[in-house]
């Protein structure tokens, strides 16, 4: 799967996936899938670097002491929107607001595809941001069908 970002807007990003083949209604469901947790985690905060103490600590995780009240004290990191994931042909592209979500979101998000790209569906390009040419985006941010908020 080759990697590359384009313009990038933390609130209002494109993600453009091509496959090798059109996908199956199976492999969509596990894009969508795949899409779905990622933000639900990122709605949830689960993507807040400020908050990483295991992973500060490496590879010895016995007996580590875990500081809750640091995690009281950081600010919030949270995932706002996401859209209905879209097809044409070999493309699936989706919108979304990663809000004030780390960016190590972003590398969560490549690792899991990489998987499902080796393991169930060929995914060619993962595109971060900007637009195709011959698929425009919407504009209108207040069309109601242009993003709605998945999880209330």
């Amino acid at each position: 799967m080759d990697v590359k970002f384009r313009e990038f807007n933390q609130f209002d990003i494109w993600i453009w996936l091509r496959f090798s083949t059109i996908p199956s209604m199976v492999e969509r469901q596990y894009i969508e899938e795949v899409l779905n947790s990622w933000f639900l985690l990122g709605k949830l905060g689960g993507f807040n670097a400020e908050k990483m103490q295991v992973q500060e600590v490496g590879v010895d995780l016995n007996y580590m002491t875990y500081e809750n009240e640091r995690n009281r004290d950081a600010m919030m990191a949270l995932m706002h929107n996401m859209g209905e994931v879209e097809y044409e042909g070999l493309w699936a592209r989706c919108w979304f607001d990663l809000g004030t979500s780390d960016a190590f979101a972003l590398d969560v998000l490549i690792n899991s595809l990489e998987q499902l790209s080796d393991d169930y569906v060929t995914i060619e390009e993962f595109i971060i941001g900007g637009q195709n040419q011959d698929w425009p985006v919407s504009n209108d941010r207040h069309d109601p069908d242009f993003a709605n908020d998945r999880i209330s």
